[in-house]
């Protein structure tokens, strides 16, 4: 089972579904109630809008007590870019992209200094998902030995015997230092791995404290429902603690279906550090 790529254009193509998009990326894991109030139409429109978001992969949704939140899932539209964008244009595409973002944070800063409503804090949760034809041992397999993880997980492998409570490392041969330490809470091979998660690759991720990264394989005909939940976040959190999971998620699909790899800036960083 893979996310339908039709699906995703047509779900993208209406405004208000972008909107509700829009409204996730700035805040995620809300409810129906208070993505109704962001938007000027009916209970029932906002929860015919997304479905069609759910069936694109696009959100996701958690119960939690009797609520249910909705969370926005940007691995379908990453798959979608690792497909028609080449790496001679990701560049360019990340430049433009890198402007949006400079000049969206100028927009913000304005708005709060004239008294406008500021923009909701970032989520303390962020969900994952993606769909991979693969066994659930072979996925485990790549999630826990070093050489699979590095080659999918820009470049850093992960080191551990994976026994509860146990430590693991994120390390890079070109990296002077840890990129990443943390303890395995819960293991249950090959179905659930929870992990503490503390990122170490700059001082601004550091300085972030530690959170927490739930991996979930779920079976589901000849193919593996795995769903990463990044949670335990401080509001505001940097980005880059959670920014980078659809690239490695699109990567580790890319390698357990196809054997090739993808070449994204993450994983050229140290590379080219060395090359230097």
């Amino acid at each position: 089972m893979m996310f339908p790529m039709d699906a995703v254009f047509r779900a993208l193509a209406d405004p208000t579904r972008r909107s509700l998009l829009d409204e996730l990326y700035k805040q995620d894991g809300q409810t129906l109630a208070a993505l109704e109030e962001r938007l000027p139409m009916t209970r029932f429109g906002v929860m015919k809008h997304l479905k069609v978001l759910e069936q694109a992969g696009l959100v996701r949704t958690k119960r939690r007590g009797r609520e249910k939140l909705h969370f926005l899932n940007p691995v379908p539209i990453r798959l979608v870019h690792d497909r028609w964008v080449s790496k001679y244009a990701e560049p360019w595409a990340a430049t433009l992209s890198g402007l949006k973002a400079t000049i969206e944070e100028e927009a913000k800063m304005t708005d709060e200094r004239s008294g406008k409503r500021p923009w909701t804090a970032a989520p303390e949760e962020k969900v994952f998902e993606i769909y991979i034809r693969t066994t659930p041992e072979r996925l485990w397999e790549a999630i826990t030995d070093p050489q699979m993880r590095s080659s999918y997980s820009f470049g850093m492998a992960v080191n551990s015997d994976w026994s509860v409570g146990s430590r693991y490392e994120g390390t890079n041969p070109n990296a002077p230092d840890l990129l990443l330490e943390g303890e395995n809470l819960e293991v249950d091979p090959p179905l659930r791995l929870v992990q503490s998660f503390r990122a170490l690759w700059s001082d601004e991720v550091k300085s972030e404290g530690t959170s927490r990264v739930t991996w979930e394989i779920e079976p589901v005909a000849d193919s593996c429902r795995l769903t990463v939940t990044h949670d335990q976040l401080r509001a505001d959190a940097h980005s880059e603690l959670y920014g980078g999971w659809p690239m490695i998620l699109s990567g580790l699909k890319t390698l357990l279906e196809t054997g090739e790899l993808l070449d994204t800036p993450g994983s050229l960083r140290y590379s080219q550090a060395a090359a230097d």
